[in-house]
């Protein structure tokens, strides 16, 4: 089994901005074909496209806020356009940014929290506007040890991946915090990514989450260790 990136935290372990996050009722969306964006996981971002390089701007320079939203299949028909999207998503806080010269940006978003779009704003940007509704998770806050027996098997899962150094855990990490740290470093198709991200807890995201585990490692011819 493959993982999408190594490690669950920013490359410094570090978390740039510490201040909580006012979430606004309209957010821009960046729609890609093949990225889930999870509530407390990282996503490491390359924009060069001309209108999400001003989307980027505008989030730098406001509430440094954007919505990661999965396109529909079909997607390629209208590529240039307003291609239909999956509703659910999440907002990425920007935590880390760099500035090219050429007018390109490598980002590190933070997922904030899930949201569902309402409906989309007409304006005059180049990028998609876009009314939400957020969804906060009932346990987001929970410890480490609120789910004791859900946790130890995920994490027995993962050992032979950590083993080898494939996947990095920071120490003291929630619950929330892992299951959807593994939901985003899974190297799996975007609509079970977001079949996960869908669920209305980590407890019920953890509970989906270790049979699709179990399932790739069963896949591993003979050791059935995590690739």
């Amino acid at each position: 089994m493959r993982w999408a990136r190594r490690g669950f935290a920013a490359a410094d372990g570090r978390v740039t901005r510490t201040d909580p996050v006012s979430l606004p009722d309209e957010i821009p969306l960046f729609p890609l074909p093949n990225v889930v964006l999870f509530p407390d996981a990282y996503l490491p971002l390359h924009i060069f496209e001309p209108r999400y390089r001003a989307m980027t701007r505008d989030a730098l320079a406001g509430r440094r806020l954007i919505g990661m939203v999965v396109l529909r299949d079909g997607w390629q028909a209208d590529e240039g356009g307003t291609p239909a999207l999956y509703a659910t998503g999440c907002a990425g806080d920007i935590v880390h940014h760099e500035a090219l010269p050429d007018g390109r940006f490598n980002l590190i978003l933070h997922g904030v929290t899930r949201f569902v779009i309402e409906d989309e704003v007409p304006g005059d940007t180049l990028y998609r506007l876009a009314r939400v509704r957020w969804q906060p998770e009932p346990d987001a806050t929970s410890s480490p040890a609120a789910l004791p027996g859900l946790r130890q098997q995920l994490e027995a899962l993962l050992l032979p991946a950590v083993a080898r150094g494939d996947v990095r855990m920071p120490a003291g990490l929630s619950d929330q915090a892992l299951v959807n740290a593994v939901c985003q470093a899974l190297d799996l198709p975007a609509i079970e990514k977001l079949a996960l991200l869908e669920k209305p807890d980590v407890q019920t995201r953890a509970r989906t989450l270790l049979p699709v585990l179990e399932r790739l490692m069963l896949r591993l011819p003979g050791s059935g260790q995590v690739h």
